[in-house]
């Protein structure tokens, strides 16, 4: 498909865009304070599922990206992208695993349970591979990860199988995220990962090799800096951003998360005009996202006016009384809910500079759920 590269108020809508500039101000930032703390950025591709933003991520000083699922995986080797981390379980998907380090050897797997290092060392065994793993630890979701207590025997299971590479721990706490007071952010995260850290040091100290710490997401990056112990991020919605996450605080902004520009944004046509108070526009569940936050609308002039759902076609644009409403045909900027499931709703991005499109890039990775 090719851009058109005319004003971003002329495209067919809903359809998502990417503020050019905005993205690379964010790639930017987050390599200049992961660089200032001695850290390193894997950042997740499960936010924006594109290939061409991954390169630009390790243009912009990743060491790797971390992908959410092994079908994300599979699209990431496939497109020459190297230090793959795939941080979710892979049950019943071994084979696919072993197809990703034929292509991409320096793929690294995470790991949270016996049966599942012992399927996978058999597995490799035969094929003569070995692979670098790193052990999950569950730092308080309770979605995937060994617990704590139990964190060290399974090193040792995993330490006594030969075709393994025990290289670190991966601790990622994505029910802080959005947790809206700081203090109370830091805190937990602090909790959360001050229960990981003696077995981190432990293992550091017993295994060769042993040396990667990776953890964090957009929401506790700057906490999780200031940790010695952790050496990478996998940081993901910050070059995007969205509704949810500008609604938490930061240390440097007080009141609002403003560490990073929202990058993404939806374009919405009005398309019914006939009630009172409200609008129709051409954005509902299908475009949107629900579950997190409420897409903001940020066109000048109708700023103050809110998104509301009206099903799976629509929403409902409201204003109230002394507001001018919108006219037919008017097309709205909105700041998207949640970035990561509203992205997978599309098949590409428009990217802009101001108002002008200049490209488009395909979003590769929407509907990898395997």
């Amino acid at each position: 498909m090719e851009a058109n590269k005319g004003n971003k108020f002329e495209l067919e809508t809903p359809c998502i865009i990417l503020d050019l500039e905005t993205v690379e101000k964010n790639l930017k930032k987050m390599k200049s304070l992961a660089e200032s703390k001695g850290k390193n950025l894997r950042p997740h591709i499960k936010t924006h599922k594109c290939i061409t933003l991954a390169k630009k991520q390790i243009e912009y000083g990743a060491i790797g990206v971390c992908a959410a699922k092994v079908s994300e995986a599979e699209k990431l080797a496939e497109a020459g992208i190297n230090g793959i981390l795939l941080t979710g379980p892979f049950t019943g998907k071994i084979n696919s695993v072993l197809q990703i380090i034929s292509v991409s050897p320096a793929l690294m797997v995470t790991l949270d349970h016996p049966s599942e290092a012992e399927n996978l060392n058999t597995a490799l065994h035969s094929k003569g591979l070995k692979i670098d793993v790193l052990l999950d630890i569950d730092a308080g979701l309770r979605r995937t990860g060994v617990q704590p207590s139990g964190a060290l025997k399974l090193a040792d299971f995993i330490l006594s199988k030969k075709n393994l590479r025990l290289r670190g721990i991966q601790a990622y706490a994505g029910h802080l995220q959005h947790i809206l007071s700081f203090k109370e952010r830091k805190d937990a995260s602090y909790r959360s990962l001050g229960e990981i850290i003696p077995i981190f040091n432990k293992l550091k100290s017993e295994v060769d090799g042993f040396s990667i710490f990776s953890a964090s997401g957009t929401g506790t990056f700057e906490i999780d800096s200031s940790i010695p112990e952790v050496t990478e991020h996998q940081v993901g919605s910050y070059v995007c951003m969205d509704s949810e996450y500008l609604a938490v605080d930061s240390s440097e902004d007080g009141k609002g998360f403003k560490t990073f520009d929202p990058a993404l944004r939806l374009l919405t046509t009005v398309v019914s005009v006939n009630q009172k108070g409200y609008v129709t526009v051409d954005a509902g569940l299908k475009s949107l996202y629900k579950d997190g936050a409420v897409p903001q609308v940020i066109t000048p002039g109708f700023s103050e006016m809110k998104y509301d759902w009206f099903g799976d076609e629509y929403g409902k644009i409201i204003y109230q009384a002394g507001q001018k409403a919108p006219v037919l045909g008017t097309v709205l900027e909105l700041i998207v809910s949640h970035c990561d499931p509203t992205i997978n709703l599309f098949d590409h991005f428009f990217i802009t500079r101001g108002d002008k499109v200049v490209d488009i890039w395909p979003i590769e990775l929407r509907g990898c759920s395997r």
